[in-house]
């Protein structure tokens, strides 16, 4: 499995390396929600944690969603400007770019990860459609009373939403993040260059294999391919690509590659050490559980969020018995945590124990 971008035509000065403060906040703002996908962070973490103002950590927690599966795409608001922009020098000028987004684009890639929207191909709008209106309030409602009252609020009011998240930004960005980026910047800027002057004195293919072991390039097919756990696939036509590096995203590589917006590869820079892994006897038994594609495909999905039973159905298009059997064979092996909220029972994947099967497996999965 992988996400191809097919770049046939693209001309290596319409490929740009720029470094993203709203990219690096969305990236902060997850590591600070699930802390157990960054082991490396750790310290950082628990000094920001430890002096959030709690009205600030409250209004943290009531859109976690945009940020703590991965990361909306409305971390990254450029690739959706009509004709390809590039990322601000500021956070400031960033945010302007995401107050460019129409009422149907914000909403679309807010309701991302909760209302299961086609994203490669083109969408219904959700604004105008009732059913899809009635799956996002269902599925946000599996979540919790509150994200359900968020997402309600953002169907029903987006400009009131929109003036929401901006002002929530602007004061992580005063109250920890403009500190970060003051330390962060200097390493992005200097992967960016280092980047660029590959391109320019050694080409494309060497440009870009240096982001990731994981990223490969036919330049005669015209193809870029991300290794990941995870079938998609875009294509340049007039558009650029984008290269935005992040200090605090690995073992993340995204791939943005919703449709009808500028490619973007989001990719870390250094990559820290896991823990050793279990003992033999327990490491046979979770790998064996975990020797199916299909198992191998719901970890990615648990990796990043809690789902229920209903909904690895829709998105894995299986029926409920045959996802029931392979969660199973996963809670059997210790691999995955189940609890109740109300009516819903919820799966998520227990990451330090699937740490401790070995960093290239981890890194595979949230990669």
């Amino acid at each position: 499995m992988s996400v191809s971008i097919d770049i046939a035509g693209l001309r290596p000065e319409r490929l740009a390396v720029v470094p993203s403060p709203l990219a690096e906040l969305g990236t902060a703002l997850h590591a600070l929600s699930e802390s157990g996908h960054h082991p490396g962070l750790q310290g950082w973490v628990t000094g920001v944690t430890a002096r959030l103002d709690p009205h600030l950590a409250d209004r943290m927690c009531e859109a976690d969603f945009l940020w703590r599966t991965t990361f909306s795409d409305l971390f990254l608001p450029y690739a959706g400007i009509p004709g390809g922009a590039l990322p601000g020098a500021t956070l400031a000028e960033e945010l302007d770019l995401l107050d460019k987004l129409t009422d149907e684009q914000f909403v679309d890639a807010a309701l991302e990860f909760t209302c299961a929207l086609p994203y490669a191909t083109r969408a219904p709008d959700v604004l105008a459609d009732e059913e899809l209106r009635r799956r996002a309030l269902e599925l946000a409602a599996a979540r919790g009373p509150q994200q359900l009252r968020f997402s309600r609020r953002l169907l029903e009011d987006p400009p009131r939403i929109r003036a929401w998240l901006r002002q929530f930004l602007e004061d992580c960005d005063e109250t920890f993040f403009a500190d970060a980026w003051s330390r962060l910047s200097h390493q992005l800027a200097a992967d960016a260059r280092h980047k660029s002057d590959l391109l320019r004195h050694k080409g494309l293919t060497e440009a870009l294999t240096a982001v990731s072991p994981a990223v490969s390039v036919d330049e005669t097919a015209g193809r870029i391919t991300v290794d990941k756990l995870h079938q998609g696939h875009t294509v340049i036509k007039d558009s650029s690509l984008l290269l935005v590096p992040t200090s605090l995203g690995w073992p993340h590589l995204m791939v943005l590659h919703r449709h009808g917006w500028q490619p973007v590869l989001h990719y870390p820079v250094g990559s820290p050490g896991l823990a050793a892994p279990p003992s033999v006897d327990r490491l046979t038994l979770r790998m064996t559980a975990l020797s199916h594609p299909v198992r191998m495909q719901l970890c990615r999905n648990l990796a990043r969020s809690t789902y229920t039973t209903g909904e690895l159905v829709q998105i894995h298009g299986m029926t409920a018995p045959e996802i029931s059997r392979h969660l199973s064979v996963l809670k059997k092996a210790g691999l995955i945590t189940t609890r109740r909220r109300g009516r819903y029972v919820l799966h998520q994947l227990d990451v330090p124990v699937v740490a401790r099967l070995g960093s290239d497996f981890l890194e595979a999965l949230l990669r």
